[in-house]
């Protein structure tokens, strides 16, 4: 793939840079995001690598729908399901229970991982094409988020294929937990929660 840079949303030179085995960074619907496929082991080993990123905290996955937390032996009660779609397709990322040791690559032994359904309706096109994607902001590890492509170039050099949306100057998403049978907000980010929508499950009881 001789282009490195590309400024159309083209859905065959993702897929085409994903079989390859190259990180993308396209715009989500909040910032710029370095992605690679969820389920591919060998690509979220080499995503961490590339950002550097510590290896005890999972990444932030994407998917189409709830349908997709099947894929990683996710199975929801109503009331949570209920409770989610009050905010999926949106800017909030839920942590949910994932013991399972087959994705151990993907919670790094915290037996939760992170999901959101993007609001972008391209997005969600891309992500039933692709399945779901790990999709850390754009950057080194501990350093500013990429708010245009130089900026995500800077950090990745030639080591990923990049989709330009020009400058985004976005937040990050919300960040809930559901785990362990309690609520919490771990990070405050572009949607800003109220009280009534605290999640009031009767485990919080």
């Amino acid at each position: 793939m001789k282009q490195i840079i590309f400024t159309k949303n083209d859905h065959s030179v993702i897929e085409e840079a994903f079989a390859s085995g190259i990180p993308v960074v396209m715009p989500t619907d909040t910032i710029y995001g370095v992605t690679v496929p969820a389920l591919e082991k060998k690509s979220v080993m080499k995503l961490y690598r590339l950002r550097k990123r510590n290896p005890n905290k999972p990444f932030i996955i994407l998917i189409s729908s709830l349908k997709d937390l099947a894929l990683f032996d996710i199975f929801l009660d109503e009331e949570k399901k209920e409770y989610l779609k009050g905010f999926w397709p949106g800017e909030v990322t839920a942590i949910l229970d994932c013991p399972q040791k087959e994705f151990y690559y993907l919670h790094r032994g915290t037996k939760a991982l992170a999901f959101r359904v993007p609001k972008d309706k391209e997005l969600i096109r891309l992500l039933k094409k692709t399945g779901p994607l790990v999709a850390p902001s754009a950057n080194i590890e501990g350093m500013p988020e990429a708010k245009n492509i130089a900026d995500a170039h800077g950090y990745f050099k030639e080591k990923a294929v990049y989709i330009d949306k020009g400058v985004i100057k976005g937040l990050p998403s919300t960040i809930i937990s559901l785990a362990n049978n309690k609520f919490e907000i771990i990070r405050k980010g572009s949607y800003k929660m109220n009280k009534n929508e605290y999640f009031r499950s009767s485990i919080n009881n």
